[in-house]
């Protein structure tokens, strides 16, 4: 039986090879085998110049934000992008810390590394390197690095308190975790949800917004925000919704407002917590 991972797995190869060939994020079967998006949902997050100068496009995008500009990077902080596709964002962000700063990169899928290091070399980004791992098995020791990015990828994982307990593993202490994911609000019938989530994020499993922030507390982090980006309505996924034979109109009410792109802070403590073992360390 093909697990999520596999299913994931094989979507971006295939997504990674229409990339090589000249497509984008969302050509003919790459969004769930419809054109429903025009382009990168997160396309207005970036500036067009600064990724004309890495020599790339915005098909090098298959997030729903930009991170990088979320994680307010500094001169020789190191950066690791959780699933970093086809290296967008880890270019951007080995720009950004330059110099002294380093980028890494992990991903689970060899087309996609491929296509990473080919845009590095395109790039000429030279202070960057992409792993090959699963995003629940960080390839990086323990407190490695001071910032943890992700573009639309945690939503994808079968297991998100493994990935967020990963993460906080290897940030230092007062990391910093910034990403942008698809999260929902509230309760959706469950079909409904499915479809919604299949158009805005081709294969997604996105958590509810207070349960993402239950998840990152459960991991160890603090200062923990969500903060909306785009919301969408049942509007913008009319043709999609109804070529799936769901009544647009009829389920509008279930949809609207109810799923969103955001950006998604937590913070690892500076001081590691210590156990309450007297009469009055709880004070």
């Amino acid at each position: 039986m093909e697990t999520i991972q596999d299913s994931v797995r094989s979507h971006y190869a295939e997504t990674a090879i229409k990339m090589r060939d000249g497509g984008n994020c969302c050509d003919s079967s790459c969004c769930s085998g419809t054109d429903a998006i025009s382009g990168p949902i997160g396309e207005k997050e970036y500036s067009t110049a600064e990724i004309a100068d890495l020599g790339l496009s915005l098909g090098a995008s298959l997030g729903c934000g930009n991170p990088t500009m979320l994680a307010q990077l500094h001169p020789g902080e190191v950066v690791l992008d959780l699933g970093s596709g086809a290296g967008l964002d880890v270019l951007l962000s080995a720009r950004r810390v330059s110099p002294g700063g380093h980028a890494y990169g992990v991903d689970m899928t060899d087309e996609m590394l491929a296509l990473a290091n080919e845009n590095k070399r395109r790039a000429g980004v030279t202070n960057v390197e992409f792993l090959k791992g699963e995003i629940e098995n960080i390839p990086l020791p323990d407190n490695s690095v001071d910032v943890v990015i992700s573009n639309c990828v945690i939503n994808l994982s079968a297991d998100k308190d493994r990935v967020l307990r990963e993460a906080f593993r290897v940030l230092k202490p007062g990391g910093r975790f910034a990403v942008s994911d698809v999260v929902t609000r509230g309760e959706m019938l469950p079909e409904i949800r499915q479809s919604a989530l299949a158009w805005v994020g081709c294969i997604a499993g996105a958590l509810e917004e207070n349960d993402y922030r239950n998840k990152l507390a459960a991991a160890g982090f603090e200062q923990i925000e969500v903060e909306p980006t785009r919301i969408y309505r049942a509007e913008d996924a009319r043709e999609f919704l109804a070529g799936e034979g769901i009544d647009v109109d009829a389920i509008a009410p279930q949809v609207d407002g109810k799923f969103m792109s955001a950006f998604i802070r937590g913070v690892k403590p500076a001081v590691a917590k210590e156990a309450c073992c007297g009469p009055t360390c709880c004070n």
